[in-house]
């Protein structure tokens, strides 16, 4: 799984920093985003969790086979 957060779109409210801070942070705009590369299966739910309650939907959680297969 990766995640990535739609810059134009984030109003840096914070939902997907307080729900999964392992994997979301704000950068120096101010804006949310995600750490770079594969999510360790550990944090996904609270992924798709922080994605589903984005007030402006602007995370993106792509689940691919491929990103599945890469890990161990």
């Amino acid at each position: 799984m990766k995640s990535f957060v739609d810059q134009d779109a984030c109003i840096a409210c914070g939902l997907c920093v307080s729900t999964c801070e392992d994997v979301y942070h704000f950068n120096e705009e101010g804006k949310a985003e995600a750490v770079e590369g594969i999510i360790p299966a550990e944090y996904e739910d609270d992924c798709r969790t922080a994605a589903e309650n984005c007030p402006t939907m602007a995370i993106e959680v792509d689940e691919g086979e491929l990103f599945s297969q890469l890990l161990p």
